[in-house]
């Protein structure tokens, strides 16, 4: 028979001690550890532990004997949920969702259950609001209730077995850190209530084929509360981004076994829920009336779609010792390095001036074909000289002053050229060699030096 025994467990990580300490040894967080009660194995007589498996052997496949068959998809009938899906919901996936409060989890599931139990029943419960609180959401976004069913419930196994009872399509748990399972004494929440629910909630979707989605609180520093493994469980992991005081919303996937990870889907937050955005390149460029200094326009890939946006850079003379580099969307210390090769290779300096660096619309861009463009706005509002309308530029710029070719580049031309820019200043090596992208003018650079001659020009 198994035994019980306590443990003290780090809410942060997940790692667990025989004794309580003020500090956690994994992770070194403060006044993290919790007491639990974990079951050990129990050990035959004279202290022998068990290891025979009294169950059927299971049998190995042979790899080419396994169907490579494509995975089924139901559209959420929301576009922008299907891009950072993989093309649709998966029969028997797991999904989590994280964000900040009030950003739009709840109420983009709502409109996702909606279209959904038109073609399959969906039961959504609910950990933090009443039945009621629920229905009038659902009242204020216009959602159907005919194949929709409600439950207010926080056990994982009361859960688990009216799943198995009503057999819907598609899962809502809203949200994971309130379910708890009777099995632990710990509170809901907790690093080992956490493991234990998601463990069993995943169980539940792979025997029965059910679709899950699963609402995740997040912490300060904007990750998913609770340990990591949690994120490591499910199928997909998707996070809602947002700026401060914006409408729109961001979501994008940081893991999808089903599909591209770092794939991006835009919202616009209205009274009647979340609308999608179909062309997020228009949202995250400025209009300007007349050209201004220190904007740069590039074009980014997150996923598998192209996007253009702007970089704005502002320069201005320091009055401290240490001139302070700012970066809103980008790394900051890569922003101190690039200014240093600006300095080295192109013979401009800028140790006496405060740098500014933006991203138009609040998003973070990860990439490196950034560099070019954060450079060049840099010295134009350096120097107070706008930069030619119409031009749009990418490239990756190494510590030795050379522009490096980034991935995709001739579809991040042709998505330019769509929009109407007409010059190019992009790395050598991704210039079209083949075929020319109409109506555009390529200039191709191999040095930072060429790409400063070239907005010279």
């Amino acid at each position: 028979m198994a035994k019980a025994r306590k443990q003290y467990t780090c809410q942060a990580c997940g790692a667990g001690f025989p004794q309580w300490a003020g500090q956690c040894g994994g992770c070194g967080t403060w006044d993290t550890l919790q007491e639990e009660v974990v079951a050990t194995t129990a050990t035959a007589a004279g202290g022998a532990r068990r290891t025979g498996w009294a169950g059927e052997v299971p049998r190995s496949q042979r790899l080419m004997e396994v169907a490579a068959a494509e995975a089924p998809r139901t559209p959420t009938g929301i576009g922008e949920l299907d891009r950072v899906l993989g093309g649709g919901l998966v029969q028997g996936s797991v999904t989590l969702i994280g964000g900040d409060p009030g950003i739009g989890k709840s109420t983009l599931l709502m409109q996702a259950a909606a279209t959904l139990s038109e073609s399959l029943d969906v039961l959504y419960v609910t950990g933090e609001e009443s039945l009621q609180q629920v229905g009038l959401r659902a009242r204020r976004l216009g959602a159907p209730s005919a194949g929709m069913s409600l439950l207010a419930e926080t056990c994982v196994e009361a859960i688990a077995e009216a799943a198995r009872t009503e057999k819907p399509g598609v899962l809502i748990i809203d949200s994971i850190q309130t379910i708890h399972s009777e099995n632990l004494q710990s509170a809901p929440g907790a690093v080992a209530q956490l493991r234990e629910t998601a463990a069993q909630l995943v169980r539940l979707a792979k025997q029965t084929g059910i679709a899950i989605f699963l609402v995740g609180h997040v912490t300060k520093e904007g990750v998913i509360a609770g340990p990591r493994v949690l994120e490591h469980m499910v199928d997909t992991v998707l996070y809602f981004e947002n700026d401060a005081g914006s409408r729109y919303r961001v979501i994008r996937a940081v893991k999808n076994r089903f599909g591209a990870v770092n794939e991006l889907g835009v919202f616009v937050m209205t009274e009647g829920g979340l609308k999608e955005v179909r062309n997020p390149s228009a949202i995250f460029l400025s209009k300007h009336d007349a050209p201004v200094s220190g904007s740069a326009v590039t074009v980014i890939r997150e996923g598998s779609r192209p996007m253009l946006l702007e970089v704005q850079a502002l320069v201005d003379s320091s009055h401290l010792s240490n001139p302070r580099r700012v970066a809103v969307g980008l790394e900051q210390n890569r922003l101190s390095m690039l200014l240093a090769v600006l300095h080295r290779h192109a013979g401009i300096a800028m140790f006496d001036q405060d740098v500014f660096v933006n991203v138009v619309g609040g998003l973070r861009v990860a990439e490196t074909s950034a560099d070019l463009p954060v450079l060049l706005a840099a010295l134009s509002s350096f120097r107070d000289r706008p930069l030619q309308t119409g031009l749009v530029m990418f490239g990756e710029v190494g510590l030795a002053g050379e522009v490096r070719p980034v991935y995709n580049g001739e579809e991040r031309l042709r998505e330019a050229a769509k929009h109407g820019f007409r010059r190019a200043i992009v790395p050598r090596d991704n210039a079209p060699r083949s075929l020319r992208i109409e109506g555009m003018e390529i200039v191709p650079v191999r040095r930072l030096g060429e790409a400063v001659d070239a907005v010279n020009d």
